[in-house]
């Protein structure tokens, strides 16, 4: 495991794809846990699987795609402290944030719609706040998944930790796709490609 990371961590060579979300199994299939559902996807469609990383802690896998080598990573942060996991990924590695490919939940997006972005403010979401915040830059590109916003008068947190959509269950598993494509053509072909409803 991470034999080819030891030997080479020129940030040319290495990109990494983060899904955000949380552990434990009452966290597994809602709203908030669609970065993980698609970085899972991915491993899945990839034959990878995920270990502890304790330099970064998260669940890290590593795959190719192509020529390129690849982090699959899901932080073990709890989503409101991504940032760490994210600030510690970046420097262990020395991979550069606009390599690095953010996955998460947006509420502001119907459920099913993917949203891909170059890089940008973290708009609502605590989790991408956090990544932006601790490492200090917005240029990460990333994938917003559409899980829908709550109820008029709803709670929001309620709303995130509910059971997500079949919609934008999908959706994540489009991302995962989606994820593999900006690996190989980058983010603009990314978002010609995979931008909308699924």
């Amino acid at each position: 495991m991470f034999s080819f990371l030891k030997k080479n961590r020129d940030a040319s060579q290495l990109c990494a794809v983060v899904g955000l979300g949380n552990f434990g199994a009452q966290y597994e299939a809602t709203r908030h846990n669609a970065g993980f559902i698609a970085v899972d996807a991915m491993a899945d469609a990839l034959g990878a699987s995920f270990r502890k990383n304790h330099r970064v802690n998260a669940m890290v896998a590593d795959v190719r795609i192509g020529e390129k080598k690849v982090l699959l990573v899901k932080p073990l942060t709890f989503m409101n402290k991504s940032g760490e996991a994210v600030s510690a990924l970046l420097r262990y590695y020395k991979v550069a944030p606009e390599s690095v490919l953010v996955i998460y939940d947006d509420i502001d997006l119907a459920p099913g719609i993917l949203r891909i972005r170059k890089e940008g403010s973290a708009g609502t979401h605590n989790g991408m706040r956090s990544v932006t915040g601790v490492t200090g830059t917005q240029k990460f590109p990333r994938i917003r998944i559409g899980v829908g916003a709550q109820p008029k008068g709803g709670d929001l947190v309620k709303h995130v930790m509910s059971r997500i959509p079949e919609e934008s269950r999908q959706a994540a598993v489009k991302a995962a796709e989606a994820a593999q494509d900006w690996v190989k053509n980058g983010t603009e072909h990314a978002m010609s490609h995979f931008n909308g409803s699924v």
